[in-house]
């Protein structure tokens, strides 16, 4: 293996340890927001209990 193999290898590594560093982001964002949409659903229907209406 010479050093442009290497370089190269050392490259491809690199650029998707970016990638799987900018997809964790990601997922960690979605995770997040899925969370607190649950929560805000789960409230929801104790809110409209509250103010009189039927809940579905």
């Amino acid at each position: 293996m010479d050093a442009s193999m290497l370089s190269a290898l050392v490259l491809a590594i690199v650029f998707a340890l970016v990638a799987l560093y900018a997809l964790y982001f990601v997922i960690r964002a979605a995770v997040r927001d899925g969370i607190s949409l649950a929560r805000a659903k789960e409230t929801a229907p104790e809110r409209s209990r509250a103010a009189g209406e039927e809940a579905d």
